[in-house]
């Protein structure tokens, strides 16, 4: 599981306590949901959550696998659930339930009971479910538990219970087909109500700053891991308090507001992520270390030894009504369409037009497959939406086609290569999916064209370097192939490549190291907005920085006025529209953002063209000009 446990941990060891949040942000709702799974009762898994966080920081200088968290701290959850058990007088029943036939006891007796949702009580809504699940075998009701309450995909519960991903998915599934539907939205909408708050974690900093463990000398590399699962991101995002892990995308959310927790899926990463009056966001974090990623301070020098940063002027505009990352982003007929991605409660189906001459928002038809991580591109005023996962966090081929006029979605050809975190553009008229990821999360070098009028697949060469989280933009008839992360490290590396011979060359390397970005291009030149820079810790970055692919050369930019990671840009005319995104508050808890800021380049026109192309999307999407 490739995450940045161990340089939390090793901040922890260092003697900065606070750090520690991250981890309990990090996997406080997996925690709770063993817990209760083994308890049943929410009161007590709470407290043993507490007890596990505590114990595992008291005993961090003993965890010899950084990397290996989750499974340490799970371990310690079921040793003080077994001690709770064993603690607690038997149930009154409990000899009445032993002599019963096991066949008769695990058979399903949910429609024993009638659920009427129109003037129960939490209580009684969580008795209800308590009931179903107990009509369940407990492999059954483990993995429903860990997935709604303590949103775990498939890689991690497979982690956790030591069991293969086919076998969780094949649990899961006859789970739910013993469940009625309206017992799953029950268990889905009400287990959301029991996310561990913001003040969870803050009570456990405050404790753990009490504890004195055994510390180690600080050095002057980091190894880092990655993680995801913003994400959440970004995470997103995750790109968040409650689930968002990796994200920024990926961890919890948070804001001076009263906020409410929630859990998101960056990948297979759970992430928590806090729900604020501002919005959510995903941190789902990782970088570079000593095993051939350059020290922090070579890659600051190289930025800071950068050209110095140049005109340009930027513009608040109309907030989008729904606060999301992850989401795509692209332009027909001059009009922005903001499609999917995650809206601090789930993975959101919504999609909202913007029209740039008015600087006015509208809804329109949702997205007929719920999913995440995909890229779009636009062709001869249609959209396609292009691989992504879904909600147990499998790769998918899925393309579908949204046509803005007529406002109705059309499915087509499949994509040869499932895949997640990939990026696509347009020339001539054909689509080219590049790089991404499947579930061992090891970046593709897979390219693949899809031409829209014959709806039709053909494999074309392979970047230089596999990748995911890539960004692509195009000019002039070439795709230009920006940063990534790739087998454990995060790359400014930029690749170019050209459809007509099909190959691909090296350029030159972005000025900063940093993910999560978005990208559009504008007169001829690439712009990278924003993101996560080294060490990619609860930091996001304002930086705008321009590639001039006639020179092969990159010049600072005037920053954008909102830090943020996770955000999409689209280019409209003369202008690029960032949107969304996340940034961090109070010490590190990541916030979604429906933010719109409008960038116009030193020298040219104010003016708005009604016609306008060349979208781009959370860092992975991007679009042909």
């Amino acid at each position: 599981m490739r995450t940045e446990d161990g340089h939390i941990i090793r901040q922890c060891l260092e003697g900065k306590p606070a750090s520690f949040g991250l981890l309990v942000d990090k996997y406080k709702a997996s925690i709770l949901a063993i817990a209760y799974a083994e308890l049943h009762n929410m009161q007590d898994a709470e407290e043993v959550a507490q007890d596990a966080f505590l114990q595992a920081y008291k005993k961090l200088n003993t965890l010899r696998r950084w990397d290996s968290f989750l499974s340490w701290i799970c371990a310690i959850t079921y040793n003080l659930c077994k001690r709770r058990l064993n603690s607690q007088s038997k149930r009154p029943d409990s000899e009445f339930i032993e002599d019963q036939d096991p066949e008769i006891i695990e058979r399903p007796s949910i429609d024993s009971y009638y659920m009427d949702k129109s003037n129960e009580s939490l209580d009684d809504t969580i008795d209800m479910i308590n009931k179903a699940l107990d009509s369940l075998p407990k492999k059954y009701s483990q993995v429903l538990t860990l997935h709604y309450l303590g949103g775990m995909g498939v890689r991690e519960m497979s982690q956790v219970l030591s069991i293969s991903p086919d076998n969780i998915k094949q649990r899961l599934s006859r789970a739910r087909a013993k469940l009625r539907e309206e017992v799953l939205t029950m268990m889905n909408t009400t287990f959301e109500q029991q996310k561990l708050q913001a003040s969870f974690t803050f009570n456990i900093v405050e404790m753990v700053k009490q504890v004195k463990i055994h510390t180690i000398p600080s050095i002057s590399w980091i190894s880092w891991g990655f993680s995801v699962g913003v994400g959440l991101i970004f995470t997103v995002m995750s790109f968040f308090p409650n689930f968002v892990s990796n994200i920024p995308i990926g961890t919890h959310i948070g804001s001076p507001l009263p906020s409410e927790s929630r859990v998101l899926k960056i990948g297979e990463i759970p992430v928590d992520v806090m729900k604020t009056a501002e919005m959510t966001f995903i941190s789902n974090l990782s970088g570079k270390g000593k095993d051939g990623g350059p020290k922090m301070s070579d890659m600051q020098n190289a930025f800071f030894m950068a050209p110095q940063a140049e005109g340009g002027e930027w513009k608040q505009k109309a907030d989008m009504p729904t606060t999301r990352a992850t989401f795509g982003a692209d332009v027909v007929n001059g009009k922005i369409y903001a499609i999917g991605g995650w809206d601090g409660n789930a993975l959101s189906l919504a999609i909202e037009e913007y029209d740039p001459i008015v600087d006015k928002w509208i809804e329109k038809a949702k997205m007929p497959t719920r999913r995440i991580n995909f890229s779009i591109s636009a062709v001869n005023g249609k959209i396609y939406l292009i691989g992504g996962n879904n909600d147990l966090a499998n790769p998918i081929s899925t393309v579908e086609e949204y046509d803005p006029v007529a406002n109705e979605w059309v499915k087509k050809a499949d994509m040869p290569t499932a895949r997640y975190y990939l990026s696509t553009s347009v020339v001539n008229g054909k689509i080219y999916a590049i790089g991404g990821a499947q579930q061992d999360d090891k970046g593709l070098s897979t390219v693949e064209e899809y031409d829209p009028t014959a709806n039709t697949w053909t494999k074309k060469a392979d970047m230089l370097t596999g990748r995911d989280f890539s960004t692509t933009a195009v000019v002039n008839g070439k795709i230009y192939a920006t940063g990534a992360f790739s087998e454990k490290n995060f790359l400014p590396t930029m690749e170019e490549y050209d459809p007509i011979t099909d190959t691909w060359t090296k350029k030159a390397d972005m000025l900063s190291n940093k993910y999560l970005y978005s990208i559009s291009v504008l007169n001829g030149k690439i712009y990278v907005i924003g993101g996560t820079p080294l060490p990619f810790q609860n930091t996001v970055t304002s930086a705008v920085e321009e590639y001039d692919p006639a020179v092969d050369k990159w010049t600072k930019k005037t920053d954008m006025p909102t830090a943020r990671n996770g955000c999409s840009s689209v280019t409209v005319g003369n202008k690029i529209y960032t949107i969304g995104g996340g940034k961090y508050v109070n010490g590190g808890n990541p916030v979604f953002l429906s933010v719109v800021e409008e960038y116009t380049p030193e020298g040219l026109s104010n003016a708005i063209s009604p016609q306008g192309k060349l979208p781009t999307t959370w860092g992975k999407k991007k679009q042909n000009q």
